[in-house]
């Protein structure tokens, strides 16, 4: 690959050029999180209606989401240094965009450039990884650097959203990233290997499967975001999912599709997707259950969010050196058992608060998910794309990061489907334990036997409502807990099924680390 030996003598700029990478994929994820946290003031700023206001994330995903399979055609075409620095470029101009919107069209249309743009350096990280380090500890380092950030930018993205919104401007949750925008696309510009456009392969492109894709991946996302309130059943519902499922089954007929999925027929990739899949899903819904616990029972404002959730974010940055260890040492099916039974156990152990937990109670089983959270994603990674041919490993990167963010998608509208139905039928209970075991119902609403009202007295049962809903917030969420650490165990079962995990090819392939 001349991308990869270009890089040969360059050790330092190697290092530079995909640290601009990381900071580049750190600035996309981050923006989703920030954004969230002051949806409200933005709504209010430019007189958007509340019933649109969903769109402002929801736009950003789509787009995301679509990118992301795409990369691996889009490095082929502009090469890793265009693209990377292209996409930057694109994200940052769309921030200021954002900011100086003047309403409900431009701001939408200004998230879809977004998300088109951070879609592709999710991706582009970890095809990079391949590209340019050699197999060893370059790759296990670079391999922690990708992942550790991919799921640190979440945990931080509470607290940095809240800290600009309350001493800065709503404007600045996308100003925010101008200046780390300019000098990462400087430093990818300047240090990532340079290679030869192929811009003849875009007269070749099957457009139409590229359409199939785009209206697939597009109708899945909204179809989620709509079916935990009109039903997964609902003829809405039913339309997009059927919808997405012909597109894309259209798509993989076609002779030759814009996304690759022939590679799936290689095993450690097909399970590698299935694994992220899996790991998506438990990581991305944790990262949103645990915010709505602490915003709608807690009552807790941005920055003490993000001040809770912070805790995460420094059990992964200390487990991630020592992961780094481990993976030289240990094998890569025993070290993926450990993380994902650690991760499934850190899921389970939230799954059984009350209204009046705290900060001490979340805290061990955030250490215990912040610290195995790199054993889930390193040993995977390696496997699923690090067995590959180098002209292949850009386009598989694009179908295992596609996996993670669809489990995220998935995992957050059953979260939701679990809150918006369970939490009511828990209410209906707890109203009815009040009659028939008043001491029961004080001990789950976290109130005294004193604070009770007569289940006869309407009134008194209005007073000790927000109770009732907090409680049963909580047992819903405590279910969506334990579903998570359900849903997590699976991917062992997957790791098991894969079988050994074959000799590395040959170096012959591999990028030269001196």
């Amino acid at each position: 690959m001349d991308e990869a030996s270009g890089t040969a003598g360059n050790r330092i700029g190697k290092w530079l050029g995909f640290s601009a990478l990381c900071a580049g994929m750190f600035m996309a994820v981050l923006d989703i999180q920030i954004v969230v946290t002051s949806l409200s003031v933005i709504e209010q700023a430019l007189k958007i209606g509340a019933d649109r206001m969903s769109w402002v994330q929801t736009a950003y995903l789509i787009a995301e989401i679509i990118a992301i399979p795409l990369t691996g055609l889009l490095m082929r075409v502009f090469t890793l240094r265009w693209l990377v620095t292209g996409a930057v470029m694109i994200f940052t101009l769309a921030s200021i965009g954002c900011a100086f919107s003047i309403g409900f069209s431009s701001l939408i249309a200004f998230r879809v450039l977004q998300g088109l743009a951070g879609g592709v350096l999710i991706p582009v990280v970890f095809s990079a990884i391949f590209l340019l380090f050699r197999p060893g500890t370059e790759q296990t380092i670079a391999t922690t650097m990708g992942g550790v950030l991919v799921v640190l930018a979440p945990a931080l993205g509470p607290i940095t959203g809240g800290l600009v919104t309350e001493h800065l401007s709503w404007h600045w949750l996308f100003l925010i990233n101008v200046i780390p925008g300019v000098l990462t696309a400087l430093l990818a510009f300047a240090f990532l290997p340079r290679g030869r456009m192929q811009l003849a392969l875009l007269a070749d492109l099957d457009w139409v499967s590229l359409a199939l894709i785009a209206v697939a991946l597009g109708a899945l996302e909204i179809g989620l975001k709509e079916a935990p309130d009109q039903g997964w059943l609902s003829p809405t519902s039913s339309l997009l999912f059927v919808g997405a499922a012909v597109g894309m089954g259209l798509a993989m007929r076609r002779r030759s599709p814009v996304v690759d999925f022939s590679l799936l027929k290689e095993r450690h990739l097909r399970y590698g997707c299935g694994i992220s899949f899996i790991l998506g899903l438990g990581l991305y819904g944790s990262v949103y259950l645990l915010p709505l616990f602490l915003a709608f029972v807690k009552h807790l404002g941005p920055i003490e969010i993000g001040m809770t959730l912070l805790v995460t974010g420094l059990a992964q940055l200390v487990a991630a050196p020592i992961s780094v260890i481990l993976d030289r040492l240990v094998n890569p099916r025993l070290l993926s058992v450990v993380g994902f039974t650690g991760f499934a156990l850190g899921l389970a152990m939230t799954g059984f608060e009350t209204p009046s937990s705290d900060y001490d109670d979340l805290f061990w089983a955030q250490i215990v998910r912040g610290g195995a959270v790199a054993l889930c994603i390193l040993p995977v990674t390696r496997f699923a794309l690090g067995l590959l041919p180098l002209s292949r490993v850009s386009d598989a990167s694009g179908l295992y990061n596609l996996s993670r963010n669809l489990g995220g998608a998935i995992g957050i509208a059953l979260i939701d489907t679990v809150i918006f139905t369970r939490s009511a039928d828990y209410a209906d209970q707890l109203t009815e334990l009040m009659k028939t075991d008043a001491g029961a119902a004080a001990l789950k609403l976290g109130l005294s036997a004193d604070d009770m009202p007569d289940p006869e007295d309407p009134m008194g049962v209005l007073g000790v409502m927000d109770a009732i809903q907090e409680a049963s917030l909580t047992l819903a969420a405590n279910e969506a807990w334990l579903m998570l650490a359900g849903v997590t165990i699976i991917a062992l079962l997957l790791i098991w099924r894969m079988g050994p995990i074959r000799a590395a090819d040959s170096m012959e392939t591999r990028p030269d680390s001196s």
